[in-house]
């Protein structure tokens, strides 16, 4: 089992949430942080004409997230400061259930044996920011479902999820940081 998991700190929920936007800000701050898999994956997958699109093949999405993820949790839980993650292996679950789709067996293993801190903040749904765009064609509803599945899966793999506020992003900063204890930066 990888070491150093309680300094990975995750910060998941729906889409156009503020996520990235808090993600940003804390490397901004001077703080170690991973990007989120699934708009990587579907800019290098637009870019190549590749079929891991989640309206082409969201299986084959949902396996290019994992390998995505797990790299993330080496890379992060090497470091001797927090990391903080735009989201992790149980959000490819929450993903596949979305979608309607089986979990694979590996998929339930890899999120047993790579763990993130006990504590992990989710973004609401929040109308006031929401966007579509190009990568993100998730509609309202979808991305007020996505959220309650990141929640419930979440939930399920034993963690304990702490909402962020409706807040502009410095705020959500200094909550973040209050919770997690670790030192603001800048």
């Amino acid at each position: 089992m990888p070491n150093g998991t309680d300094t990975l700190f995750v910060l998941t929920g729906g889409p156009g949430a503020g996520k990235t936007t808090l993600i940003e800000a804390l490397a901004d701050a001077g703080h170690a942080t991973c990007p989120e898999a699934g708009r990587g994956i579907i800019r290098d997958q637009m870019a190549v004409d590749g079929p891991a699109l989640p309206w082409k093949d969201p299986a084959l999405f949902a396996e290019m997230m994992l390998s995505w993820e797990l790299r993330s949790h080496h890379a992060a839980a090497g470091r001797e400061r927090p990391v903080f993650l735009d989201r992790g292996v149980p959000d490819v679950i929450g993903y596949l259930r979305l979608c309607g789709l089986p979990v694979p067996a590996h998929m339930w293993t890899a999120a047993e044996r790579f763990r993130y801190n006990p504590t992990v903040f989710v973004a609401p749904p929040w109308r006031a920011i929401y966007r579509q765009d190009g990568e993100r064609r998730q509609t309202w509803d979808e991305a007020v479902r996505t959220h309650d599945l990141m929640v419930e899966t979440w939930h399920g793999l034993g963690y304990r999820t702490i909402a962020l506020p409706c807040a502009p992003v410095e705020e959500r900063l200094r909550f973040v940081l209050g919770e997690t204890g670790v030192e603001h930066r800048s």
